[in-house]
């Protein structure tokens, strides 16, 4: 457990949820306190020490170039600079830490520049950094290595995730300060602890959840772990993270230990936070993206040993996720602390160890009896042997389940139209739905999984068919909004003169917000270029996020009768309806018309906004595929002004009617 692995002022910054998150203070969307909160005023010569140093330490990263482990450096860039320039040293006793993790930042510069990297082989925690893919920022992670780990030699380890509490303070520096000199004892003989800084306090959502999947490969590439022994953990937000990473990723974990946090949104909030939440339609459907309690069904895949204090009002997370589960006939297993608030109780942790350990002792079958699983987006759509790869409609439940044995497949399926499905058995007889599609013998060894793809699964299941020609909702091309931030993006700025002032102003502003808030709430510097600027390569990798309106934006005006919804001097049409152009803007995600493989947003980052920083079961999708938003109405904490109509493209990201309800 990462309680017995780290000193108490670790697990205190790391796992503590602070009361001001509480209570009926923060249910007022028109009085909402900043996230992160206002720093001070560094003293002048603190600042003048910090920005010298903080020009030094790029004048090394500038000489040390390109290089394999300048992540490791630019960590510590990065978390200085946003300290500096974005006022975020929070108390006149946190100027000493970010001195700290200058210096530590300038020490590994200058080791690396001469050609040593001495971390690499530590032992014991260390902090490791990686460049993202979703914008190229330097993102940093703790990692406790077993003092038994050969760094020449061929062991595979276990590896533990542990994902942290609630932290509005918890900046770069705040992460590195607490982490870089920390030790202690390790959760199991020969086991890394993996803690993730998850792109600061989301509960390793959206990008700080795709955040632990780049933070695994880094790992990966640099230490042995052991495919079959990954442990999903955390407590408070931290434990509402291991909740949604069990579900959505039932056969990634050998195991789940999740402990208080929350499970879903309306019922925790109701019950944490004393509000009673009143959400449009489609805010409703899209609760089922991180509601854990939406998926218990998954459980069955991962085993799961929960944990709660007794009078710890987060307990709920837990109740609810086993009043779900027992519908589906399944039963969680939860180890509550006696007469402890919010956490762990030492008996109760270590009966927690003590069921966890046995579980990672046998490790991930080598070959599934049965799976089920259910899903309302391709987003999660794999529980191994199985990949979903079309659904019959988004948002609705999908699920499988199957048992196999000896290379016989029984697969029944509800809601899902294609799928695939991963064998290393070299004789294969498959059954769907009843229908025996698939039987075949003396398949050859390639040193993989054959993989077999099953279409039209709801009518007449087939297998081997290409898939359908033209566009289709897919993994990884199946919307939200917020979807499009989930991978590399790069925001593109119009040039161009506006259709009408309002729509300027409120575009420009809008992309301000978005820029300034990835920074905030993603930790990230937002990838920027103008529309006259936009490279091939720009729309060969990354999903464009357009700014403005087809006579202000180049890129928008090349592609915008190609689009569902119209935008012209005339007004924005959506289906037989328009509305007036001087007023309204699309909000939109869509298949990039310059590559289809690739989104094109209309007029939005993120789509959450600040009430939601102020509890993280607020943080969810806020918008569909597509909105209207009337902009006569100001943009604030919830909204980027009156969404008038929004709506989900279908399957074959066509306008449905009735907009998909």
């Amino acid at each position: 457990m990462f309680a017995r692995a780290f000193p108490a002022a670790l697990l205190a910054a790391l796992v503590a949820l602070p009361a001001a998150a509480d209570g009926p203070a923060d249910n007022i969307p028109d009085n909402v306190r900043p996230v992160p909160p206002k720093g001070i005023d560094l003293p002048p010569a603190d600042d003048a020490e910090l920005r010298k140093g903080l020009a030094e330490l790029q004048g090394l990263i500038k000489d040390i170039g390109r290089h394999p482990l300048l992540a490791d450096v630019a960590i510590y860039e990065k978390a200085v600079r946003y300290a500096v320039e974005y006022k975020e040293v929070f108390d006149p006793k946190g100027i000493p830490a970010v001195k700290n993790v200058l210096k530590a930042g300038l020490e590994r510069a200058r080791l690396l520049k001469d050609g040593k990297h001495p971390w690499t082989t530590q032992t014991g925690y260390v902090v490791r950094g990686y460049f993202s893919k979703i914008d190229g920022s330097a993102q940093p992670y703790g990692l406790h290595v077993p003092a038994n780990y050969q760094f020449v030699g061929n062991a595979d380890h276990r590896l533990d995730f542990w994902w942290h509490g609630r932290g509005e303070t918890l900046s770069e520096v705040n992460f590195l300060a607490v982490t870089q000199n920390a030790g202690g004892i390790i959760p199991a003989p020969g086991a890394f602890i993996l803690a993730p800084y998850g792109r600061y306090c989301n509960a390793n959502k959206f990008a700080g959840e795709i955040d632990t999947f780049e933070c695994l490969a880094h790992v990966s590439n640099h230490y042995r772990i052991d495919w079959s022994r990954l442990v999903a953990r955390g407590f408070s937000m931290g434990g509402a993270a291991c909740w949604q990473y069990a579900v959505h990723f039932p056969t990634l974990w050998c195991a789940a230990a999740p402990g208080a946090g929350f499970s879903e949104t309306p019922e925790f909030l109701n019950n944490f936070q004393g509000e009673k939440v009143q959400p449009k339609w489609y805010e409703q459907k899209l609760w089922r993206m991180y509601n854990a309690t939406d998926y218990a069904q998954n459980i069955f895949n991962v085993p799961t040993v929960a944990y709660s204090g007794e009078i710890d009002k987060q307990k709920q997370a837990a109740d609810v996720m086993a009043r779900e589960m027992k519908k589906v006939g399944l039963e969680l297993t939860h180890v509550v602390g006696p007469k402890t608030a919010h956490s762990y109780e030492k008996a109760a942790k270590e009966e927690v160890n003590k069921r966890i350990d046995a579980v990672v002792a046998k490790g991930l079958p080598k070959q599934r009896d049965e799976i089920r699983f259910t899903t309302y987006t391709l987003s999660y759509n794999q529980c191994d042997p199985i990949l979903l790869d079309g659904l019959v409609k988004h948002w609705e439940p999908a699920t499988v389940r199957a048992t196999m044995k000896d290379g016989a497949y029984d697969i029944t399926t509800t809601g899902v139209t294609a799928f695939t499905l991963r064998s290393r058995a070299r004789d294969v007889k498959v059954t769907v739905n009843g229908k025996v599609v698939l039987d075949q013998k003396g398949l050859p060894d390639v040193g993989r999984p054959n993989e077999f793809r099953f279409t039209d699964v709801a009518g007449g299941p087939a297998v081997g068919a290409a898939p359908a020609s033209g566009l289709a909702k897919t993994p990884g091309l199946q919307g939200p909004i917020d979807d499009a931030f989930l991978s590399r993006f790069v925001m593109v700025r119009p040039t161009g003169k506006a259709l009408n002032e309002k729509v300027g102003a409120w575009a420009d502003a809008e992309m301000k917000h978005a820029v300034t808030h990835w920074r905030k709430h993603f930790r990230g510097d937002a990838p920027v270029t103008d529309d006259t600027k936009l490279t091939d390569e720009q729309i060969k990798n990354a999903n464009l996020v357009l700014w403005g309106d087809p006579n202000s934006n180049a890129v928008l005006a090349k592609i915008a009768d190609k689009l569902p919804v119209k935008w012209t001097a005339a007004g924005v049409t959506v289906g037989d309806k328009t509305y007036p152009a001087g007023t309204h803007v699309p909000v939109l995600i869509y298949p990039n018309p310059l590559n289809p493989t690739k989104y094109v947003v209309l007029n939005s980052g993120f789509t959450f906004r600040e009430y939601a920083y102020l509890n993280n079961a607020r943080q969810v999708p806020m918008l569909p595929d597509y909105a209207v938003v009337d902009i006569t109405t100001p943009p604030n904490s919830r909204y980027p002004g009156n969404v008038v109509r929004a709506g989900f493209f279908g399957e074959k990201w066509e306008l449905l009617a009735n907009d998909g309800r």
